[in-house]
């Protein structure tokens, strides 16, 4: 599936990894998953889009971005837009969709194989268009939920899918087995 001369590139919808990894039962360690990419072909950059609340005084996720930040990874963010629906709940709406896409086609011309890690069928026409330009595209997320975290056109169109429960053990914070830290009230555990 991955060749080591190829250069790739990992394109990771933060909200979408995160509900899936979670379906799955487990947290991802985005050190180990730079290491599991590494070792199959030359990984040219690893960017993270997400979209942040930023009126909240604390983000839960501001130490996650942060971290990324600090260690490989390219992390794109802008605000998440908050309204309230025709029954008066709150809603948050932060879709990084666009910048994804427009990211991952400004990169089009320097990576061999884009590794997307996202189940949403809105990127369908963001990989036809990658592959029409020679690029291979695989996709990480899973069918082993109910139901299934990923799109049937994505995973269709994709040139290779994987399902994010065979990288358990390379990219699990915390492997079956081992046991989890504790960590004191109001303090986040590193990514």
């Amino acid at each position: 599936m991955f060749d080591t001369r190829e250069k790739i590139a990992l394109f990771i919808d933060g909200a979408n990894l995160y509900a899936t990894s979670k379906s799955l039962g487990f947290d991802v360690d985005y050190r180990k998953l730079l290491s599991a990419f590494q070792k199959r072909a030359y990984l040219l950059r690893a960017y993270y889009f997400t979209a942040l609340i930023e009126d909240l005084e604390f983000s839960s996720i501001r130490p996650l971005i942060d971290w990324l930040d600090y260690n490989g990874y390219t992390v794109v963010t802008k605000p998440a837009k908050e309204f309230t629906d025709a029954q008066g709940r709150r809603k948050i709406k932060g879709s990084m969709d666009i910048e994804l896409a427009i990211g991952a086609m400004e990169q089009c011309h320097v990576i061999d194989h884009f590794v997307l890690f996202s189940g949403d069928g809105n990127f369908t026409t963001l990989v036809e268009a990658l592959q029409r330009r020679g690029r291979k595209v695989s996709v990480v997320s899973t069918l082993s939920t109910q139901p299934p975290m990923i799109a049937d056109e994505l995973r269709r169109q994709a040139d290779h899918f994987i399902d994010l429960i065979s990288l358990r053990s390379e990219i699990d914070r915390h492997p079956q087995g081992t046991p989890q830290p504790v960590k004191p009230a109001g303090e986040s555990v590193a990514p």
